[in-house]
């Protein structure tokens, strides 16, 4: 293996590294860019920065492409090693030529795609750590979101488990953030709260549940509707011990495992409400859109538990 300066004429070598590269990794929104566009940040790289070409005698291997350090900073602007030349060190032999030969600097970055999961192992395992993350979306989906934030139903109640109708009244009195008009309503073997705070608090909502549990060593139910979707929190002697959410993924993509997470426990919910534990699978579904739920789940799922919506 050959490691060496790269100059102007090793643009078709160059490009064929290229063209791999984005076959393997697209580039992500708003990132792509044509040979002859990248072209021209690399001849300026050549010029003044460092690009440094691995190659053997079947063609080339690697590039590693660095620009001059600015405010203390080098940046790895392009790095790519052909398959057939992975494993073998050629990576380490092209950033060592291409840092030795631009100007020293206190730091090294570069940016990875987040999708290029054995890219990013590469680099940790050489010292790179996260510090910062460059996010997107499709513009559609923002809008639809945002809009859904406009204009959506936002309505919470809290259900505890009890007949100490006192107790409840004096630990809603307690509760910080203050409520602003409580409502406190008593039915067959639940105790109901609504707050207009807690409409519009999902935390605060969520910490009031929990406060309730814990003091009156009560099993509580947060339940809410927030936009198109609806929420329930879980709660056993102020513990939370399920969450649900009908579209998992509706405040942004989530690991496969938090999806699940976000799945009713149909075993917990009988348990803890008397609902009947086919009724909970059948009702307190998930789905990829609030379109594939019915619109009137919230109260479904409160007459599932005997709640008051």
């Amino acid at each position: 293996m050959n490691v060496r300066r790269a100059t102007e004429q090793d643009r078709e070598a160059i490009r064929v590294l290229w063209e791999e590269f984005e076959a393997e990794v697209p580039a992500p929104p708003g990132d792509e860019e044509t040979f002859d566009e990248d072209w021209v940040d690399t001849a300026a790289d050549i010029r003044d920065g460092a690009v440094y070409l691995a190659e053997d005698d079947d063609g080339p291997l690697g590039i590693v492409r660095v620009s001059v350090p600015q405010r203390d900073l080098v940046t790895v602007n392009h790095a790519h090693v052909s398959k057939r030349g992975r494993r073998q060190g050629v990576l380490k032999a092209l950033l060592r030529a291409a840092l030795a030969d631009v100007p020293s600097s206190s730091h090294v970055g570069l940016e990875v795609v987040e999708t290029n999961e054995v890219a990013r192992m590469v680099w940790r395992s050489l010292g790179f750590e996260d510090v910062k993350r460059v996010m997107a979306a499709p513009r559609e989906r923002v809008e639809q979101r945002l809009a859904t934030r406009a204009t959506g139903v936002q309505r919470a109640s809290t259900h505890v488990q009890t007949d100490d109708e006192l107790s409840v009244e004096r630990a809603v009195a307690q509760f910080v953030p203050r409520l602003e008009s409580p409502q406190v309503a008593a039915s067959e073997s639940w105790i109901r709260i609504a707050d207009p705070v807690l409409d519009r608090d999902r935390d605060a909502h969520g910490r009031f549940a929990n406060e309730l549990s814990e003091r009156l060593g009560a099993v509580t139910v947060a339940l809410a509707q927030e936009g198109e979707v609806v929420r329930f929190r879980l709660y056993e002697r102020g513990r939370m011990v399920d969450e649900y959410l009908s579209v998992p993924t509706y405040y942004g993509p989530l690991p496969k495992g938090d999806e699940l997470a976000l799945e009713a426990n149909p075993t917990l919910v009988a348990r803890l409400t008397g609902a009947d534990r086919d009724e909970v699978r059948r009702v307190a579904r998930t789905a990829a859109s609030p379109a594939d739920l019915p619109s009137d789940l919230y109260e479904q799922i409160a007459a599932l538990m005997g709640l008051q919506p």
